[in-house]
């Protein structure tokens, strides 16, 4: 059985953490991060509102995150020895027949169809504005934030592209950040325990 799990939601909202503890847990789990999908820093335009469009779908390679979907899908074994997963199987030799889990992390997951279609589940992460900042600031980016760029840019399009997410009305289960990193992970796990067990 194989089964895709969203972890979306606000930048600084927990995503990447949850994701972790998630890949331990599960069996015969990969990861695809969305950050991993950035186009080089000279193709990142620059926007009306004078910064770098970073946290728009126009900065990722989206069709190239989906192909790589695609593959773990087609192979969720192979996929997993080439990413350095240990693949384990109730028989001697793993098969598709087994539970392969694939967990796509990042900030942008449901805004692009033919992403959306692929989940079996989607989470989508939310924190207030102050904490989302004051998280935002201690974070050390391998490009750093200008002066100005979560006020004038991260959080405006953040709130743009969940508007649109619901107004798409993409079905989604709301996680409140704030909860300890216990609570969330708990939360998560116990669904997709449930979810596997009820499938199975």
């Amino acid at each position: 059985m194989k089964y895709i799990i969203g972890i979306g939601g606000v930048t600084n909202g927990g995503k990447t953490t949850l994701t972790n503890r998630l890949i331990k847990a599960l069996p015969n789990c990969c990861v695809v991060h969305q950050d991993d999908f950035f186009k080089p820093q000279d193709q990142i335009e620059v926007g009306e509102d004078g910064f770098k469009q970073w946290d728009v779908l126009e900065s990722l390679d989206m069709d190239a995150m989906v192909s790589t979907v695609h593959a773990w899908i087609e192979n969720p074994v192979k996929f997993a020895r080439s990413h350095g997963v240990t693949v384990s199987s109730s028989t001697k030799e793993p098969s598709s027949d087994d539970t392969h889990i694939l967990i796509v992390e990042g900030f942008l997951l449901y805004n692009y169809r033919s992403l959306i279609e692929l989940f079996d589940k989607r989470y989508y992460l939310a924190v207030p504005y102050d904490e989302c900042k004051q998280r935002r600031s201690t974070r050390k980016y391998t490009v750093p934030d200008p002066p100005g760029l979560f006020d004038g840019h991260v959080w405006p399009m953040y709130l743009k592209h969940r508007k649109e997410m619901e107004a798409s009305e993409v079905d989604v289960v709301y996680l409140d950040g704030l909860k300890s990193r216990d609570e969330l992970y708990m939360q998560v796990f116990e669904d997709i325990q449930n979810k596997l067990l009820n499938a199975s």
